[in-house]
C-alpha cells in the first residue's frame, strides 16, 4: 500500500499542475471514483450475509480452540475496545471541538462503527465514513484526504490487538512478558504492523507473520495467532474506521482553528 500511496500523491500532484479540475484526466478520475463508490455500496448490502457465513465456517473449523485461553483473550479485548471507543474518542472529539464536537462525534459515529464491525473492512466503510464526517462538520477537502489515508495507515484498534497477540504468544510458549524493553518492542512492532496492514479483511495476517518472525516463535505459533486475529478483527476494524472520522475532526481543528464548528464549513455542501 505504501508504494501505491506515494504513486497516488505524485500522480495527483501532476494532474493538479496540468489543468486541475478542467483536466480531462481529473474529470475521468472523478467519474470513476463515483462508479467505484456505487459498486462498494452495492456490495455492502450483501456483506453481512457473507460475513455470517464466514464466521460459521470459522467456528466449525476452530470451535474446540475457542474455549479456555481464547475465551479469556476475547473477554479482555472486546471490553478494552469498547472502553477505548467511548473514552478515547470522547477525549479526541473534545479536543477537536469541545462539547459540541463530542456531541457531533457520537451522534454520527455509529453508522461507520457498525458498518466496520459487520464488514471487517476499513475500505468498505469509507463511503459511510465520508458521510459521517460531513455530518460532523468536517469540510470536503479535509475528509477526502484524511479518511482514505486513514483507511490504510491509521489503525489504533489493530495496534491494540497486536499487543494482545504478542502477550498471548508469550504466555503460550512460557516466556515472561515483562520489562521495559519487551514493552517498548511490542509497542513498536504493533505500530509498524498497523501501518503495513491493508484495509481489507484478512490483512492482519501480514502483521501476524511479522510478529512470529521478529520474536523468533516457532512456525506452529502462526495458526495460533491467526485464530486470535480472526476473532478480534470486527472490533479492531470498528475502532480503526471510527478513529479515522475522529482524526479528521482533529485535523480540521488544527487547520481551521478551535472555532471551526461554529463556521459551519459544510453548510452549503450536498448531503452525501
Amino acid at each position: 500500500m505504501l508504494p501505491l500511496i506515494i504513486f497516488s500523491i505524485l500522480f495527483g500532484y501532476c494532474v493538479s499542475t496540468t489543468g486541475g479540475e478542467d483536466n480531462k484526466v481529473a474529470k475521468g478520475l472523478e467519474a470513476l471514483s463515483k462508479v467505484l463508490m456505487k459498486l462498494i455500496g452495492i456490495i455492502m448490502l450483501y456483506a453481512p450475509i457473507g460475513l455470517g457465513a464466514y464466521f460459521a465456517a470459522l467456528i466449525g473449523e476452530f470451535g474446540p480452540q475457542l474455549l479456555g485461553a481464547y475465551m479469556k483473550a476475547m473477554l479482555i479485548y472486546y471490553p478494552v475496545c469498547l472502553i477505548y471507543f467511548i473514552v478515547a474518542f470522547a477525549a479526541y472529539s473534545y479536543f477537536a471541538g469541545g462539547k459540541e464536537g463530542t456531541k457531533a462525534c457520537f451522534k454520527n459515529i455509529m453508522p461507520p462503527a457498525v458498518t466496520a464491525f459487520a464488514t471487517g473492512s476499513s475500505i468498505a466503510t469509507l463511503p459511510v465514513n465520508l458521510g459521517a464526517a460531513q455530518k460532523m462538520g468536517v469540510p470536503k477537502d479535509i475528509r477526502e484526504i484524511i479518511l482514505p489515508i486513514g483507511a490504510t495507515m491509521h489503525m489504533d484498534g489493530t495496534c491494540l490487538s497486536s499487543i494482545l497477540k504478542i502477550s498471548f504468544l508469550f504466555g503460550v510458549f512460557g516466556q515472561d512478558f515483562t520489562g521495559i524493553g519487551t514493552f517498548a518492542t511490542a509497542i513498536i512492532i504493533s505500530v509498524l504492523g498497523g501501518v503495513v496492514m491493508s484495509g481489507v479483511p484478512g490483512g492482519g495476517l501480514i502483521g501476524e507473520m511479522l510478529i512470529v518472525n521478529l520474536y523468533g516463535f516457532p512456525p506452529e505459533a502462526f495458526p495460533i495467532i491467526a485464530t486470535i486475529g480472526f476473532l478480534v478483527d470486527p472490533p479492531a476494524t470498528m475502532v480503526n474506521a471510527s478513529g479515522d472520522a475522529v482524526s479528521s475532526m482533529m485535523v480540521t481543528r488544527l487547520v481551521e482553528g478551535k472555532d471551526w464548528m461554529k463556521k459551519k464549513l459544510t453548510e452549503n455542501e450536498e448531503v452525501a
